[in-house]
Order: C-alpha cells, then structure tokens, then sequence
C-alpha cells in the first residue's frame, strides 16, 4: 500500500466517527495519520491485517514525515544564507537565518539547528524549511484566494476544511477571547470590511504567507462561520503542504489555548 495520502487513508476506515481514536471524525483522524500525529494503530475498528499491509516499509506516517525533515534540513549546508534571508523577508546574524513566525523569532543554522522563542514542532519547522529554501519570496498582493483555489487545494479541501476551519470555528465559537489573542498574543491585524465577516484578523506565520482568518457570528438561527484565506503569491512562497501544515497547527494550539483558559470545545 505505498504512496498513502490522507483520503486513501480515510477509505480504510468504517466511517462510523465513533470517536474512541481520540478524534472526533474519521476524516480527521485520517489527516492525523498522514501527518504522523496519531499510529494506524489508534483505529479500535480497522482489521489487523489491514494495518500490518499499511505499515509494510515506507508506510509509517511519521517515519516519513521525518526523513521529509531531515532530507530538506540536509540542504541547508549548501544553501546560500544571504541570499535565501533577503529573498524571504529574514535576517541573517552569526551564522544564524531569522525570520518571525506569529510573531516571534525562529532561526536555525548551516547545522539543522533550531532555536526559537516558541515551542519547535514539526508544523512549524517544515513550513519554515520549504519557505526558507524554496520560496519566491514575492511580496503579498492583498489579493486573497480560498484554499480551493490553491495549487492541489480542491482535491485536499474536505479534510481541510474539517481539520482547519470547522474545528477553528468550533474554537472561536466557545472561546470569547481567540481573536483578541490572536492580535494581542501573536501580533496579528484586525483588518474591515473583508467579505462582510464581523471580524477579520491577518496573522503572519512567516514573513511573506499572511493568513487571514473571517468569522461570521451565529445570526437569525443560523450557526457561525469561518474561513481561512490567503494571499494569491501563497502557491509560489510556501505551497499546499506548508499552509495545510501551519493550518492545522494552528488550529491545535488554539484548541489547547482555549482548554488552558477552561473553554472546552
């Protein structure tokens, strides 16, 4: 069963969103898989052969995910630091490239090592990697585009949409406090008047891909919405896996921002 994306993934399960993997849809504990967060193995229902075939060589969600890691980790020894820090908006100070994701600094050098004032996860370190190595670096337009009409995104939209922006919504619909945090804690930007959402708020996970972020409250019966927006350069800058990687990250540390406030989803 080489080459697993998250929908064939999804094809293996019953679809009975019992919950007792620890997520709460099959869809996403699918996408959980694909990223390497959860084993096959968290799925009560799925026939044991069936999980030995898709752990045959090459298979491990995680595994792969870090050799992904460390194959693009590897190429910073040849990349040219100078260059790579004025193209992508960084900075560049012994020996260290340095670019603010939400906010704050994240660097790492020649070696592979990291250093940050945030807390250093995968969601954060692979975006920075393809953003630092392959990126444009072309400045944002403001024109702003759905995940649909992002390279690859209609294929991949349902399980964005489920992981991102449902679960998100589900956030900001329990949690009073989130776009505040967002402005407040990691320096975002309210902005008006975007597609008459009662409020709008950019963050900059990396220097040049601003997310912008549109929640409509709950009105005449009906329930709240939100989506996730970015900027039409966002193909050339980070590409699909990197916004779908910061994505569902930060929509993880808000679900765990409002639990620590005692807001449960």
């Amino acid at each position: 069963m080489p080459g697993q994306n998250a929908m064939q993934i999804f094809t293996l399960l019953d679809k009975s969103n019992c919950g007792k993997c620890g997520d709460k849809t099959c869809l996403a504990f699918a996408g959980a898989v694909f990223t390497g967060r959860k084993s096959i193995d968290a799925c009560p229902t799925l026939e044991t052969d069936i999980k030995e075939r898709f752990r045959s060589p090459g298979n491990d969600g995680a595994e792969a995910a870090e050799n992904y890691l460390e194959e693009m980790t590897s190429q910073l020894a040849t990349l040219d630091f100078s260059s790579a820090a004025e193209r992508s908006g960084a900075t560049l100070k012994n020996g260290w490239i340095s670019a603010r994701v939400m906010g704050k600094e994240f660097r790492v050098n020649r070696e592979g090592r990291f250093s940050s004032d945030i807390h250093i996860t995968n969601w954060v370190t692979g975006p920075f990697l393809s953003y630092i190595l392959h990126g444009k670096g072309l400045e944002p337009t403001g024109n702003w585009i759905t995940y649909r009409e992002v390279d690859g995104g209609r294929e991949r939209y349902g399980l964005f949409q489920q992981r991102a922006e449902a679960d998100l919504r589900k956030v900001a619909d329990a949690y009073p406090d989130l776009f505040r945090d967002m402005v407040e804690v990691f320096q975002g930007s309210e902005v008006e008047n975007q597609f008459e959402a009662d409020i709008s708020v950019v963050l900059m996970p990396l220097p040049k891909v601003p997310v912008m972020i549109s929640y409509w409250l709950p009105e005449d019966g009906l329930e709240s919405s939100l989506n996730i927006f970015f900027d039409e350069t966002v193909n050339d800058n980070l590409g699909n896996d990197g916004i779908y990687s910061i994505c569902t990250g930060l929509t993880t540390m808000f679900e765990k921002l409002a639990e620590r406030h005692g807001f449960k989803m």
